[in-house]
């Protein structure tokens, strides 16, 4: 079990690298100076990035808390 446990980590620090990959890419988008539908075009393809950095993020913590469990 102790093998789920750091693949649970890996997954968790990688969601977590998404998730701030993507706020430094709205910070950019938002300091370009572009207008409101250019900046909520942009905003919406950054979203889906978001969203599977979330759930990669949270899946490693599930690996990681059922490798606890069962260890």
């Amino acid at each position: 079990m102790a093998a789920l446990i750091w693949i649970g980590t890996a997954l968790a620090l990688a969601g977590l690298a998404g998730i701030v990959w993507s706020g430094l890419a709205v910070l950019r988008a938002k300091r370009s100076g572009l207008d409101d539908a250019a900046l909520r075009a942009r905003m919406a393809g950054l979203l889906p990035v978001n969203l599977a950095a979330l759930f990669l993020s949270f899946l490693g913590l599930i690996c990681v808390a059922v490798g606890v469990i069962l260890s």
